[in-house]
């Protein structure tokens, strides 16, 4: 199966990211190429760094960007330090963040990330490590609740996990399919006919299997920490759980003096760090979510390195 993924607000993130030609660039989710490309095509004596920690991602891109000024990186974006110290980069113009789970994910049923379709539980963006499998069989009823409600935001949370532990005493459940039953088992009728009850679920454990939000986490602020002044950091998200995380990292980023209001004079010495070039998100255009339905969600977010 081709790694097709369509870049999420393409136009916007090259103006957002304000490229210079001869600047050094991170894209830290090649996926199918799509960004690192219109990154690279705008590069004459710069280089763009390609990183992604999926092999069929890495291969995909490899094709794609052949004979451009790119370093193809299998890595995990939570790790942009390493991976520009082992190429003897000291710093960078810009970093781009899409951290949507790209349509070759989802549509490749191997992969265990879609909830339409019967495979095995697997989830893994690596390919390595723990699956959803291990998460589903493995967790207690408290860390499974805990993560259904933390990170898929459901308020069937404990009936889910409740109805997991149950069922996997007779047999471990192997397959999205026999998941997706549960959960729908696990919700009111009225919820059923509403939307399809799994896709909350589903996405928790997608996250805790990829730890994601940890690693969304470390690389924001090492990604900013590689910026030379004046460059960029801009981040599409795709659920509130991320944006919330960069919306309030990127603020902490701005943020000046944290002296009471009291005091007369500032003694704490802090000054903002960056500025922000999108005091709002960047939403796609009705036309990009016509032709691409899965961008309906995306939110892009800038910040500059002061």
């Amino acid at each position: 199966m081709e790694f097709v993924h369509l870049p999420v607000m393409l136009d916007e993130c090259i103006a957002g990211l304000n490229i210079d030609p001869a600047g050094i660039y991170v894209d830290g989710t090649a996926g199918g190429g799509g960004h690192s490309l219109a990154i690279a095509g705008r590069l004459t004596t710069g280089l763009l760094v390609s990183v992604d920690r999926d092999p069929d991602a890495i291969k995909a891109a490899g094709e794609r960007l052949y004979g451009l000024n790119v370093k193809l990186v299998k890595s995990d974006y939570r790790d942009v330090d390493r991976v520009l110290k082992d190429l003897g980069i000291d710093g960078i113009n810009g970093m781009l963040l899409d951290l949507g789970v790209s349509s070759y994910q989802l549509d490749n049923r191997e992969r265990g990330f879609s909830y339409h379709d019967d495979a095995p539980l697997d989830m893994r963006m690596s390919k390595e490590g723990m699956s959803a499998k291990d998460v589903v069989n493995g967790y207690s009823y408290e860390e499974l609740s805990r993560i259904i409600f933390e990170y898929g935001e459901e308020k069937f949370a404990r009936s889910i996990a409740s109805n997991i532990v149950k069922k996997r005493e007779s047999k471990p459940i192997e397959s999205t399919a026999e998941l997706a039953e549960i959960i729908k088992e696990s919700v009111p009728q009225k919820v059923r006919r509403e939307h399809n009850p799994c896709r909350k679920t589903f996405q928790a454990i997608r996250i805790e299997v990829n730890s994601e939000l940890d690693a969304l986490s470390e690389a924001l602020d090492k990604g900013f920490e590689a910026l030379k002044p004046g460059g960029r950091f801009a981040v599409i998200t795709f659920h509130s759980l991320e944006d919330r995380l960069v919306k309030q990292r990127f603020a902490g980023f701005c943020q000046g003096c944290t002296c009471p209001p009291e005091f007369p004079v500032c003694v704490c010495g802090k000054k903002p760090r960056g500025k922000l070039i999108t005091k709002k998100p960047i939403e796609p255009s009705d036309e990009e979510t016509r032709i691409n339905p899965r961008s309906r969600s995306a939110k892009l977010r800038i910040i500059e390195k002061l």
